[in-house]
């Protein structure tokens, strides 16, 4: 039963022995479910689970695309499946809307915020003009966009990633809905960001009474925001019940396996044999972009040392400075001011010694070359020319990432994403580095993947003896690898210091916040920190 007096036990929605078949593929196989009204459903499962698929379908979305439907889809009280397309119309956005993960592909980017939230608005209620253009300015208000007047004539790209998403919801909310589903709505967002977000879709459900579907591969998102979890594995339940009892006493396998691998700020890693020897030395960096009144600093006088055999994480939210700072680091971007020496010497240009592994591995990676060829380049870069001797250590560094040798002749999109994430630090190990800078590399992957990526470069770091710099707005995943934590907030460091002092004694302010928005497994410790939260905001 949900904590908000108004859920009530008549359905808002009831899945029976819903699959759904792409081709060959049984993406959902026999699903059964119900949400009451105003009660809060969370699907969480990896990707490939068939959560997003389940969502599609409780709005008839994959009407028309080839996709073969079995079981019956009932949301306030419209049969999905028998539906006609004018009684879908009126169901999507009118009783039950959809917030998708990516705001940017979901929001025209030509038209004001405003006018795309009012023609939702005129379409399901044949407002006037001015009737749905006031109706959009009070949806804005109402998710926390300040100046709602002025902001609601921006277009997407003039709002940040919060604000589209916040955007988003309040077009959502334009037709008051009785079921908001919210498909992964804080993936691409910052940890005090996401937490503003949730508080939001939680205040919004007190208020308004809606039900909502989150679906997530987040199990943290779910504890701070649902009544009860349904786990998915390969198109089917796993497990389903109350969100405090799924999450503190899982009875299957798999559900204990997936909390097992979902990083925790309060669990720290295993202190590493670190060297004194002092590998990588960055003084005062400065990195400016612009020019004239443009201008502006990135990153302003940094400076940090890295060990032999240690990692040095480095945490700050998006525009902080730290991604500049990782490619200053290995010479991607040469600094405005300061200087960046490799053991003593000062350093020009890229150094084969320090490599890089970015966050995006399809975008670092040639789609028309094979991935053995990719990780050969800076073999040959360094002016080996045996393509025998290229072609067997390239293998071996296939195998020693946990691929296959032979992987070498497929192409980037024949992989999932943590196996392009490994190929990206096969790559990188090419070159025989001493350090490797880590730049966002489990944020776009599930936790168990996350946590076999971050296992091996674990691995890799004993056996090697690497210095990390793991770069990271995930301050759970920072803990769980880091010795040293430097964190960064609009192109300086506040705080740094050895990982377990930072996250049990923070001096700053700022890491305060950051800490205090992580998702709790707990449900209860989510409840306190959102209330905790509230009186800061009202303070």
């Amino acid at each position: 039963m949900s904590e908000f007096e108004k859920v009530s036990s008549e359905s808002l929605v009831e899945v029976t022995g819903l699959c759904v078949e792409f081709g060959d593929l049984r993406a959902v196989d026999g699903l059964s479910f119900r949400l009451a009204k105003g009660a809060a459903l969370g699907l969480v499962g990896e990707s490939g689970s068939g959560k997003s698929t389940v969502a599609s379908a409780l709005l008839g979305l994959h009407r028309g695309t080839g996709a073969r439907m079995g079981g019956s889809v009932h949301v306030a009280d419209i049969d999905v499946q028998e539906a006609s397309d004018e009684e879908l119309r009126r169901l999507r956005g009118g009783r039950a809307a959809m917030v998708f993960q990516d705001p940017l592909s979901s929001l025209d980017p030509y038209y004001a915020i405003g006018d795309q939230i009012a023609e939702v608005h005129r379409v399901h209620t044949r407002a006037s003009r001015r009737a749905a253009r006031a109706r959009a300015v009070e949806v804005l208000d109402r998710v926390g966009i300040p100046d709602a007047v002025r902001r609601s004539r921006s277009r997407p790209h003039e709002f940040s990633g919060g604000m589209r998403q916040r955007a988003l919801i309040a077009m959502a909310l334009a037709c008051e809905p009785d079921l908001l589903i919210a498909d992964e709505p804080t993936t691409a967002l910052d940890v005090t960001v996401q937490a503003q977000i949730l508080d939001l879709l939680h205040t919004l459900r007190e208020e308004t009474g809606m039900g909502l579907l989150l679906v997530t591969h987040d199990v943290g998102v779910a504890a701070e925001s649902v009544d009860e979890v349904l786990v998915m594995r390969q198109g089917r339940a796993v497990e389903h019940g109350p969100v405090s009892a799924v999450l503190g006493a899982p009875a299957e396998v798999y559900t204990r396996e997936l909390l097992g691998a979902v990083p925790r700020v309060d669990v720290a890693r295993a202190a590493s044999e670190r060297s004194e020897e002092v590998v990588l030395e960055a003084t005062g960096l400065r990195r400016e972009f612009g020019r004239g009144r443009r201008a502006f600093a990135a990153v302003d006088d940094v400076s940090l040392t890295i060990h032999r055999g240690e990692t040095l994480g480095i945490v700050g939210e998006s525009g902080s400075g730290k991604t500049t700072l990782g490619r200053m680091l290995v010479g991607l971007l040469e600094p405005t001011a300061g200087e960046v020496r490799f053991e003593g010497r000062a350093r020009t240009g890229v150094n084969p010694a320090v490599q890089m592994v970015f966050q995006d591995p399809v975008s670092s990676l040639n789609p028309r070359r094979s991935v053995g060829e990719s990780i050969a380049d800076p073999l040959r870069a360094r002016g080996e020319r045996d393509e025998k001797r290229i072609r067997g250590r390239v293998k071996e560094l296939l195998e020693r990432v946990g691929l296959e040798r032979a992987h070498y002749d497929r192409y980037p999109h024949e992989f999932s994403g943590g196996q392009r994430q490994r190929v990206g630090i096969a790559r990188a190990l090419a070159a025989d580095p001493r350090v490797i800078v880590c730049d966002e590399p489990v944020s776009a992957l599930d936790v168990t993947m996350q946590a076999q990526v971050i296992a091996l470069l674990g691995e890799l770091q004993r056996e090697l003896g690497l210095a990390l710099v793991f770069v990271a707005h995930d301050l759970a995943v920072v803990r769980q690898v880091s010795d040293r934590v430097a964190v960064m907030r609009r192109g300086r460091i506040v705080e740094e210091g050895p990982a377990d002092a930072v996250y049990e004694s923070p001096r700053d302010p700022y890491t305060q916040q950051l800490l205090a928005a992580v998702p709790a497994l707990d449900p209860e410790v989510a409840a306190q920190r959102r209330a905790a939260r509230r009186q800061l905001a009202v303070a």
